[in-house]
């Protein structure tokens, strides 16, 4: 799949997008590093996979490569609220017009990165666990065309519609899949 570039002018152009121009065209804001970590070929295959092979959001695939860049470590690491949670939004806004570059479609649904440590004053928010330490939730995207392999979810509804035997009236009995095995059995 061909890399998905997205420029500053695309960026401000986008529907989303344009509501960040005060993230975009400030200086202290290192927003030209995350264009550049995200149109980079490799990171976007690895957004790809996070979905397909890991049913994690893109986000997830590179979010600690991110994290450990200094300028974004070290801006997020300032306790200026506001500003750090638009950047943050802003480096979403740029995932989706990535992923919607590369035939992918929001879900709706958020995947998790982390769990937030306790508010205290004077501190930026991080959290004390999970994948990522400034960012706590992303958003979920799906193959516009579907996806190739099914979710446990799904697979688990399959295999449970398969394990009900049917009673002795022709329907289905409500059996929950360790009872059907034992009645097999005896």
């Amino acid at each position: 799949m061909t890399t998905a570039r997205v420029t500053r002018k695309d960026f401000l152009d986008d529907r989303q997008g344009k509501t960040f121009a005060d993230v975009v065209n400030d200086a202290s804001q290192p927003f030209d590093v995350i264009l550049d970590f995200f149109n980079d070929a490799n990171r976007q295959r690895r957004m790809d996979e996070s979905e397909l092979h890991h049913d994690r959001s893109p986000l997830a695939g590179v979010v600690r490569e991110l994290e450990s860049l200094s300028e974004v470590n070290k801006f997020l690491g300032d306790a200026q609220v506001r500003r750090n949670a638009r950047f943050r939004q802003a480096i979403g806004v740029l995932v989706r017009m990535i992923m919607e570059r590369r035939g992918w479609q929001k879900t709706g649904r958020k995947g998790s990165l982390g769990v937030r440590a306790s508010r205290a004053e004077r501190t930026p928010a991080h959290n004390t666990g999970g994948l990522a330490f400034w960012f706590l939730r992303a958003e979920r995207y799906e193959r516009s065309e579907g996806m190739p392999y099914r979710s446990v979810r799904e697979r688990c509804e399959d295999y449970g519609e398969a394990e009900r035997q049917p009673s002795s009236n022709g329907r289905p009995s409500k059996k929950k899949p360790h009872q059907a095995k034992q009645q097999r059995r005896g």
